[in-house]
């Protein structure tokens, strides 16, 4: 399964130390599992979107995956990719760029061809093959149509695919220089939120597999919200979104939820009814 994760220390710049694909199982066994990939993004101190990524499969070279990424931001996001859709590819890698936004994605959503059609002139957005990419460029293109209102568009964007489109999960992450969103949807994936305070312990972070990992002892004095698609240590304060429910954490931390999809998806998938790339790439443990 893929794992998401978004960190926003805003309007504070942070220095966040990455591991990604850390996991210490052997070669033999990863050859086991899908083509994935690894990416991490962040930004600049002019406000400019940097994204580092890399699709790595498991019988390649892993100096990416050893590699600490030393990084400082108002905000992050990292993902590791099992791929269901788009082969292995750096275009297919998330996370992805556009109007100097940064998002991620964890499910599947099928009925491309409908998407496609859907999205007209704005599929020039898109320059990959996954369902990701195509979901994201539809946001992009209802934030404009929202006067650059990002909740607008993501509202307006998530509730034509669901009610659409055939979605096994649609669990996302969009980060801009001083904003995170995130948004659970519909049961099928767990996503996690951490509110911290400044004055506790350093932030060191690693999920249960150990594929992300995240250091920063700046948040020791610091505030932030983490979002990740399990709790990544062993503090009481995580909190599982509900579904349909969209997350903002704003300046100095603030955050507000609201739920923009109250209702299952019209078209909710199984896993009985993906093919098995896509099914695989949906386990919890591929």
């Amino acid at each position: 399964m893929c794992r998401l994760f978004g960190l926003s220390s805003t309007p504070l710049r942070a220095c966040a130390t990455f591991w990604l694909l850390e996991a210490p199982d052997s070669l033999t066994e990863q050859s086991r599992r899908e083509p994935d990939g690894t990416g991490l993004g962040h930004y600049v101190t002019d406000g400019q979107p940097l994204v580092y990524k890399a699709p790595i499969a498991a019988y390649e070279d892993r100096c990416f995956a050893a590699e600490a990424k030393h990084t400082e931001s108002t905000t992050f996001i990292a993902h590791v990719r099992y791929a269901s859709t788009g082969g292995l590819a750096k275009r297919n890698t998330h996370p992805f760029e556009q109007d100097g936004r940064l998002f991620a994605h964890n499910g599947v959503v099928e009925g491309l061809d409908l998407l496609e059609a859907h999205l007209g002139p704005d599929m020039s957005l898109v320059h990959g093959e996954t369902d990701s990419e195509r979901v994201f460029a539809l946001i992009t293109r209802e934030i404009r149509a929202n006067g650059g209102d990002i909740e607008a568009g993501l509202s307006s964007a998530l509730r034509w695919v669901a009610a659409e489109l055939p979605l096994y999960a649609l669990n996302i992450i969009l980060i801009t220089a001083d904003g995170l969103w995130a948004l659970r949807y519909p049961d099928t994936h767990e996503l996690h939120v951490l509110a911290r305070e400044p004055g506790g312990d350093e932030l060191n972070h690693c999920g249960s597999d150990g594929r992300i990992h995240v250091r920063c002892t700046d948040l020791a004095t610091k505030a932030a919200l983490v979002v990740a698609s399990e709790p990544m240590d062993d503090d009481p304060s995580w909190q599982l979104m509900n579904p349909g429910e969209l997350l903002h954490a704003g300046p100095n931390c603030s955050m507000t939820t609201r739920l923009i999809l109250p209702d299952p998806p019209a078209h909710r998938l199984t896993l009985a009814d993906l093919h098995p790339e896509a099914a695989a790439s949906q386990r919890a443990n591929p």
